[in-house]
Order: structure tokens, then C-alpha cells, then sequence
């Protein structure tokens, strides 16, 4: 079975508005040595990890949160970052969307600086990578959180919770 790819078309205003780009999943070797050097990371940075949470690959580190990646040290935290981006392949004419510049299988080329001019689209594209591995939207969740949290007393008593909120 192939790996899940994913087609992102940047539509919010910028340099980088209708550029198109394809994600692709890592392998489930790579991905899982990514969660480990990230789990180990935030673990090195004082960062306390759940017993274990290092069985349960890149959905562990989604549990413990990206508040915590705030607080890595610069140094640990951009391999990491970089490694991301490999999964990360630019079309620079989306009519032929199977020429891409990247480390897709296929690509004419490795990315080149100006494919990415706005630092909104590189965070995005991050999100899409996460949620390309996890099944599900990092933004979206943080935002239910967001709201579950800011809800009164009275009107959480009231209100039925996601069923995500509260595992």
C-alpha cells in the first residue's frame, strides 16, 4: 500500500497565495524514530513525559502537546523541524500537479528557498504534516480545547464534551 499523500493549495493572501504543495507520510520506520528523538528531546529539556507515552509513536507526541516543543532548546528542536519538511514537496505549476520539486519519489529537483516566502505557510504546512500522520487536525483539536476551556462552570454542566476532550 502506498503512503497517504496529501495536496495543501495555500489560499490565504501573501507571497505565497495559489501555490500548491504535496505532503507525503513518512515511512513508519522514519516516523517512528522522529517521535522517539522528539519524545527524547522534550524529556532532555525537562519537558515530563507520561509513563508510557513512548509506545504510542507520533500520536504520543501530539498528547503531550505542542505547548511543550515551546520549550526545546534550539539546537534540539530544528533537526526536528527540518525532518518535517522532507515530507514536504512544492508544484510549481499546479495544471501539471506531477512535477514537484522535493523528496518525493519523482521530484525534478530538491526545493529551492523562494518556494516558501511567508512564514504562515511554513507553520501551516506544518500542521498538515502532523495531521497527515495523525489522522486528525492538531489546529482543530486546540481549538475545541480552547473552547472547552474558557466554557463557565454552569455552562460545561450543560454542554456535552467531544469525545477527544476527554480521553
Amino acid at each position: 500500500m502506498a503512503r497517504k499523500t496529501l495536496t495543501v493549495m495555500i489560499t490565504a493572501e501573501g507571497r505565497d497565495k495559489g501555490k500548491m504543495f504535496v505532503l507525503t507520510e513518512m515511512s513508519a520506520t522514519q516516523a517512528e524514530k522522529w517521535a522517539a528523538r522528539a519524545l527524547l528531546a522534550l524529556g532532555a529539556s525537562g519537558v515530563e513525559i507520561p509513563d508510557g507515552i513512548e509506545g504510542q509513536g507520533l500520536a504520543g507526541v501530539a498528547a503531550i502537546g505542542i505547548r511543550a516543543f515551546a520549550g526545546l532548546p534550539w539546537h534540539l528542536a530544528e533537526p526536528l523541524l527540518d525532518e518535517m519538511f522532507r515530507c514536504v514537496s512544492f508544484v510549481p505549476n499546479p495544471s501539471q500537479p506531477n512535477v514537484v520539486r522535493g523528496t518525493a519519489v519523482g521530484a525534478v529537483g530538491p526545493m529551492v528557498e523562494d518556494d516558501i516566502e511567508e512564514i504562515a505557510t511554513r507553520v501551516r504546512l506544518r500542521e498538515e504534516v502532523i495531521s497527515l500522520h495523525l489522522g486528525f487536525s492538531i489546529s482543530a483539536y486546540i481549538s475545541k480545547f480552547r473552547q472547552a476551556s474558557t466554557m463557565t462552570p454552569a455552562a460545561t454542566s450543560s454542554t456535552p464534551t467531544s469525545p477527544a476532550l476527554s480521553e
